[in-house]
Formats: C-alpha cells, structure tokens, sequence
C-alpha cells in the first residue's frame, strides 16, 4: 500500500514540474499537440505552398515556397484591375505597419497586362513593397488564378493559410494578418 502512494506522488511531482515548466503557456500547452506538417503541395489552404521564385521591378529575385522567417501575404494583381486600385492603398499601409513580421509580396501579372501599366500603377499609389513580374504567368498559375486580386496568405512554415478572391474592406485583411502572424 505504501509503494502505490509513493508511485502516486512520484507521478503528482513529476505532472506538478511539467505544469510548471509550461506555466506561461498556460495549462492546455502541456496537452496540446503541434499540428502535422503537410506533406503535399497545391494551391489550398493546410497545404504546402507551391513555390515559385520572380523577378522584381527592384531587380532583386524574391522567392516563395518553404520555411521562410516570416509570413508571407501575396497578393496576384493587374493595372486595369478596379479592386486592386481599391486595394492599393491598404496593402500599402498593411506592409508597412507588419513590415517586421509580415513579407507582402505584390506579383504584377504581366500575362495580363503590360510592364509600363504595372510601373505606373505602382507609382501612382506609391507602393513600397516589393512588385514581382509574373512575365509568363506560370506563378498565377500555380495557384489556380481566376479572378484579381487573388491574395494568399501564407504562414511562417510554407502552408497556405488562406487564399482570397477578390478585396475585404481593411479591418478584415488585417485581423486575417494578425491570425496568420500570431501562429
């Protein structure tokens, strides 16, 4: 009898020094498994997302695809687009508010449009996060384009976590940016 109520405080002690070790995690930490990381690659949300590398109207290549230090927001867009002109100015403000946690990408899909029409979109609403050149539209591609703007979210790891067809009004693109950086 006495041996079971050892082997029971053995157990009490060793549960209360987890607990403690995880304290500021709070206790659900200690139970709470880390999710799978997905195996498969495509353009829907818990997969990989599948990678491309563009060039950008700074000249530097920017790549997509894989563990990246950051968060990544890209966003698939064309100069004659009306939402996307609507969109502008938030991506603009986003980018550079989340600039530390966040990488937003603005793929200008060339296929459909032309590079002078990109250049002076970007100068008219003064964007200031990297442009990438999506020349042949294989990026758009990749992740089943149908509509501008098509805008993905992608998290720290490489798994989409979302992708969007068409604008939200600020507020929402942001809380959706807080949830994808939080992660």
């Amino acid at each position: 009898m006495k041996r079971n109520i050892y082997i029971l405080l053995g157990v009490v002690l060793l549960v209360g020094i987890a607990l403690a070790q995880n304290a500021d995690n709070g206790i659900s930490a200690v139970f709470k498994q880390e999710e799978p990381m997905p195996t498969e690659t495509g353009p829907k949300a818990g997969l990989l997302a599948p990678a491309f590398s563009l060039q950008a109207m700074d000249g530097k290549t920017y790549s997509v695809g894989g563990a990246k230090e950051k968060a990544i927001f890209v966003s698939f867009w064309a100069s004659w687009c009306e939402p996307c002109k609507q969109e502008a100015p938030a991506l603009n403000t986003l980018a550079a508010k989340y600039k530390d946690k966040l990488d937003l990408y603005g793929v200008n899909v060339t296929t459909y449009d032309k590079i002078r029409d990109a250049k002076a979109f970007v100068d008219e609403y003064k964007l200031t996060f990297p442009i990438l050149l999506d020349e042949d539209g294989t990026a758009y591609a990749k992740y089943n384009g149908l509509a501008f703007p098509t805008n993905v979210l992608i998290d720290s790891r490489g798994v989409v976590q979302e992708i969007i067809l068409g604008i939200l009004p600020e507020k929402e693109l942001e809380r959706k940016i807080k949830e994808l950086i939080a992660d």
